[in-house]
């Protein structure tokens, strides 16, 4: 095979539209929510077992790595979100033309990033 006919930089975006990345991206959120979910679980069990549990989940908290487990959870929940919606609408036969599926995936994506920037800084 002639090594110029093979492609050096493979783009996502060549191949899938972006309203696919959008539903995939949307899938993925949900998958790893589920498994955020048993963090979150844990910190409420510690909290709600004893005063003392509740200072325990309280420092560990305070601690960068949780903190920032925190965030991601937060920001896939967010995407999950508003990505949620875009299908609610799509359910709805609202933005199912290719233009409005692209517009609508734009939307997602802007107002998740906006959201999970606030977030951020709502945090820290």
């Amino acid at each position: 095979m002639n090594k110029r006919l093979r492609p050096i930089n493979l783009q996502l975006t060549k191949y899938l539209p972006l309203p696919a990345i959008a539903s995939i991206t949307h899938r993925i959120s949900g998958v790893i929510l589920f498994v955020g979910l048993g963090f979150l679980l844990y910190l409420l069990d510690e909290s709600l077992r004893s005063a003392q549990g509740l200072e325990q989940a309280r420092a560990s908290l305070a601690q960068p790595i949780p903190k920032l487990l925190i965030f991601f959870v937060l920001a896939t929940l967010i995407y999950h979100f508003v990505a949620g919606i875009r299908h609610l609408l799509l359910d709805f036969e609202i933005g199912d033309s290719l233009e409005g599926a692209r517009l609508a995936s734009k939307v997602t994506f802007g107002v998740s990033i906006a959201m999970i920037l606030l977030t951020g800084v709502w945090l820290w």
